[in-house]
């Protein structure tokens, strides 16, 4: 098969082994693992099972095998690249090996991802530095982002620098190549968090720049879940360490990275097969139509929750498939009952026929974030069944992941939606 070849809606919804009852909006939680590719990484089981000395004796060779494919698909040096199971592992090995000293800081965005933030502190706790977080509005265009966070930056002081490249609480995209170059003109470190970013959008991670990158393939490579690639710029390589010591340590790096002993390396074999169901595809078709979605239920649900257009937020970019808008607040009559505040707009929701993830960051209102993957289509939306919003009171200001359920034969709910956009 070759890139871009077409195949039938009927065939891509086969690939999968999602409940065929629901709408599995959320994409970006931990993504969807296509049949062949499980099937892939079961194969790579057995042959452990099977023999597993010679197993383990052959891997080596078949990491630094897949590395290298992984790193040439995500345009990253293969030299400074290295699987990790993902992308705040990455963080944790990148933060570990920086040396932090009291007085030290590491800047953050406020739209950073939470267990990246909480890398970040247990580190700043365990060194005597500081974590420092710089708000950055939704609603500000790429020079303004660049000017917000180049401002808060201290040289000699700030260490560290770490931006999303598409956050996850906000599903805004960050203009990280610029961010990256004038950090650089202050010698400040960059780590870019591209959880979101492989098979998402066509990327060159060397054309970046950053000293540190590091992206997850699991949540929209179609990569077996545990499967994130680091990259490392040359300078810094020899000073990462793992999390854990292994028989690699004295190997350099990457593979004292890599190796963990006993660790299941099947997701990272398997990750060559999920790129080929990409291409497949058509990587470039898939995200223009996951835009087009994207947006599309932008509009509707907006249109539903009595949004204008102009009220509806630019992501960054029109070809990125995810999507936002702001939710008014929920008035008290939604919350009855006993339990709490978060099981009353649990259950609220949930009268609305659809579920809602919130996740925590600190807008002033609900922004409910689309993320469809290539299976939905408008067609089986469910945005019908919103009802016009009521005055809405009461509601802590927290954003949220808006994940439809649709109803199946026989006038039941669907099954279990997606999961937060944690576990990263």
């Amino acid at each position: 098969m070759v890139e871009g070849v077409q195949v039938g809606w009927d065939r891509i919804r086969e690939s999968f082994s999602l409940d065929p009852a629901i709408a599995y909006l959320n994409h970006g939680a931990r993504g969807a693992v296509p049949i062949a590719v499980q099937r892939a990484q079961q194969r790579v089981r057995d042959e452990g099972e099977t023999n597993p000395i010679r197993y383990f004796r052959d891997l080596p060779d078949r990491i630094a095998h897949t590395r290298r494919y992984i790193a040439t698909f995500l345009g990253a040096d293969p030299a400074g690249a290295a699987l990790v199971g993902n992308t705040t592992i990455g963080a944790a090995i990148v933060l570990q090996s920086l040396g932090l000293r009291s007085g030290d800081e590491v800047l953050m965005t406020d739209h950073r991802y939470g267990a990246i933030a909480f890398t970040a502190e247990r580190e700043c706790r365990r060194t005597g530095a500081t974590v420092r977080t710089v708000g950055v509005p939704l609603d500000a265009d790429d020079d303004e982002v660049t000017a917000t966070v180049t401002q808060a930056l201290r040289p000699g002081r700030t260490r560290l620098l770490i931006v999303d490249q598409i956050s996850s609480p906000t599903a805004r995209l960050f203009p990280v190549e610029k961010i990256v170059a004038a950090a650089r003109e202050r010698e400040v470190p960059v780590l870019v968090d591209a959880a979101h970013v492989p098979g998402m959008l066509p990327v060159s991670v060397d054309s970046i720049g950053a000293d540190f990158w590091v992206g997850n393939l699991h949540k929209w490579a179609y990569a077996p879940r545990g499967t994130a690639l680091l990259s490392v710029a040359p300078p810094w390589r020899e000073r990462i360490d793992p999390l854990a010591i292994s028989w690699q340590q004295h190997s350099g790096y990457p593979a004292r990275v890599e190796w963990q002993g006993t660790l299941d390396y099947s997701p990272w074999l398997a990750t060559p097969t999920g790129l080929f169901f990409l291409r497949t595809l058509g990587a470039e078709r898939v995200r223009a139509h996951n835009a087009d979605l994207a947006a599309y239920g932008q509009r509707v649900v907006g249109a539903a929750l009595g949004l204008t257009p102009e009220e509806l937020p630019d992501p960054g970019s029109p070809r990125w498939r995810c999507a936002s808008c702001r939710c008014p607040r929920h008035s008290d009559d939604l919350r009855g009952g006993g339990g709490s505040p978060q099981a009353d707009r649990a259950r609220a929701c949930r009268r609305r026929g659809s579920d809602v993830v919130e996740r925590p960051w600190v807008a002033a209102a609900l922004w409910p974030g689309l993320q469809p993957p290539r299976r939905v289509r408008p067609a089986g939306r469910t945005a019908a069944r919103l009802p016009a919003p009521t005055p809405l009171s009461g509601w802590p200001a927290q954003p949220a992941v808006m994940e439809s359920r649709p109803t199946a034969p026989g006038g039941r709910p669907g099954g279990p939606v997606g999961r937060p956009r944690g576990g990263r």
